[in-house]
């Protein structure tokens, strides 16, 4: 393998790839043995194993700088592509499904494959190919939004990124007027925001009803793997949310008030938690990247060997600059077995979260890869993926020191984890507003921000926007890209963060114990179900009453203990 940046890139030619996957689907159905149809399927796995390889290195280089009109225009052929082998896409998993050896195909590669592909029947259809190109092409055009919004700020131009790291200043007057450039940047690409946001609605609502679905929140949990819990379930949790954590909360943004020498803590002073400053890391890419690597050479012989192999490739790419995409991901290339990392670092401790949440998500990606027999089962749904990043960010607890200078660990941990469990009252808030949209998609722009000011001040009861008119009166909701880019995901993130405080607890007591649970869930990929992967990891349902408490007592208690 190269590294990353020198990897060849070469749009697949889509009439030899129809051609040939077509042949291939037409010898799956003329197999006389189990024997063949598997050599068969091998030889489709091996051929979209390679388009998907070019999918995402186009897919990354476009988000590297979305201004390259190049991989912009091929992303969006890609996309187009896909969703036009879509029936053929659809015939081959009908012949898995109705074949006489898709008995033994379960029994070899897991029932959750099996499962997987009657949903993918259920949510593809050749009726909704132009809508699905439709939305491909809407969520670029999100994407260029948000990525071109930029202001000047204290001499220097801002994204997004670069005025929430200002909103961490130990002067609060440049943290106000930070949020405030920040708000007035949302604003003005609200209009734009909205009319995408209602077309997305609208292709999605249209999506549902030509697969004959009662709404979209039907066709988002089936399309996402969720076999084992519906609405209802995630409702149950939300309450447990509501009722356990946001008290714990309101109780920690009252310290920090006290702590920081404000009478009432706003928006802007959220992520300013201590009065001196925030424990910031000791230096950027340069600096951070090297001690990832002697962090994770001492976790273990695996995690040493996965970050040899990222830093050898170069597959990260870490700094923020103009016209690269907002936020972090990880995704892989199949076809070299090959993670990669994205991120916009920004001077805070974000970065090292960077390098321990996306690194964890990698970490996944680069063990289920060399030990699963197919890519589909390699990753899982994401309220089981979320686990595994958010587990490692509590993992690299023991290397905070390197991180953030021995001064400084103490501030740095007491900071993580009161922000990985106050996350998770705002998480809640934009899964409700999802459901709610989607109950009711007919809702005008002011009143979905009404919705939303509404869900926030109940699960949020101390947030406080200082009399922002743009954020008063709901439009705070537009910060969060997954509403427009991935309906339903966030909520795997609380899903996720309740089971790595379990995971985090049983590292206080027993620290192997708690590795080889992780790794065996790492392993597993997504070869079992979601229960039955966190039965796999010994970890407890979290929409059972009572199971958020027992998970995330022990961390209110410890933030409770810290004096500063």
């Amino acid at each position: 393998m190269e590294k990353f940046k020198d990897l060849a890139y070469k749009r697949p030619d889509k009439t030899a790839v129809t051609a040939q996957l077509t042949a291939l689907v037409d010898k799956l159905e003329a197999a006389q043995s189990y024997d063949e149809f598997k050599a068969v399927y091998m030889e489709i796995e091996e051929l979209t194993s390679k388009v998907w390889t070019m999918c995402t290195i186009a897919s990354v280089r476009n988000t590297l700088n979305t201004q390259d009109e190049f991989y912009e225009t091929e992303s969006m052929e890609l996309d187009r592509m896909l969703a036009e082998l879509m029936p053929l896409t659809k015939r081959m998993n009908e012949i898995v499904l109705n074949s006489p050896y898709c008995k033994e195909f379960g029994e070899e590669y897991g029932t959750i494959l099996i499962d997987s592909i009657q949903a993918e029947l259920r949510t593809q259809d050749k009726s909704i190919i132009p809508l699905k190109i439709e939305e491909s092409e809407l969520c670029q055009a999100y994407s260029k939004s948000a990525a071109a919004c930029k202001t000047e700020f204290m001499g220097e131009e801002c994204n997004f990124y670069g005025l929430l790291k200002h909103m961490q200043n130990p002067d609060r007057s440049i943290r106000k007027k930070a949020f405030e450039a920040w708000s007035k940047l949302y604003e003005g690409a609200s209009a734009d925001l909205d009319a995408q946001y209602d077309k997305l609605i609208d292709l999605r609502i249209k999506m549902a009803e030509k697969l004959g679905m009662k709404n979209f929140t039907e066709l988002a949990y089936l399309g996402k793997g969720r076999f084992d819990y519906g609405p209802t379930d995630v409702a149950k949790f939300r309450k447990q949310v509501l009722e356990v954590i946001t008290p714990a909360v309101a109780e920690l943004r009252k310290k920090q008030a006290e702590r920081i020498g404000v009478d009432k803590l706003k928006f802007y002073d959220e992520t300013f938690m201590f009065s001196d400053g925030n424990a910031d890391p000791i230096g950027g890419k340069d600096v951070l990247v090297p001690i990832a690597s002697k962090m994770y050479h001492e976790m273990s012989p695996e995690t040493g060997e996965f970050f040899d192999f990222m830093t050898t490739y170069e597959l990260f790419d870490l700094e923020t600059r103009p016209g690269k995409h907002l936020g972090g991901y990880c995704t892989w290339l199949p076809e070299y077995k090959a993670p990669f990392i994205f991120s916009n670092f920004n001077g805070t401790s974000g970065d090292v979260d960077v390098l321990t949440h996306e690194a964890g998500h990698a970490f996944q990606a680069y063990t289920a890869l060399r030990c699963q027999p197919l890519t589909a089962l390699c990753g899982s749904t994401s309220e089981i993926n979320e686990i595994h990043s958010m587990a490692m960010e509590h993992f690299a607890y023991p290397w905070m020191k390197d991180f953030y200078g021995e001064e400084n660990v103490k501030k740095a941990k007491y900071a993580h984890l009161a922000d990985a469990l106050s996350s998770m009252p705002y998480i809640v808030c934009v899964d409700e507003f999802q459901h709610r949209i989607y109950e009711n998609p007919n809702m005008s722009a002011m009143e979905r921000r009404t919705v939303w000011r509404e869900i926030e001040q109940r699960y949020m009861p101390w947030r406080d926007y200082d009399g922002d008119e743009f954020c008063e009166n709901g439009g705070f909701w537009m910060q969060k890209q997954h509403i427009f880019l991935y309906p339903f995901y966030y909520i795997d993130y609380s899903l996720a963060q309740t089971c790595a405080f379990e995971l985090y607890g049983r590292m206080k007591n027993d620290p192997e114990a708690a590795w080889q649970d992780y790794l065996r869930l790492c392993k597993a990929g997504g070869s079992l179900g979601y229960f039955d992967l966190l039965k796999v990891a010994r970890l407890s349902n979290p929409f059972v009453e009572g199971n958020v408490e027992k998970a995330v007592r022990h961390v209110i208690d410890e933030l409770n203990s810290y004096e500063f």
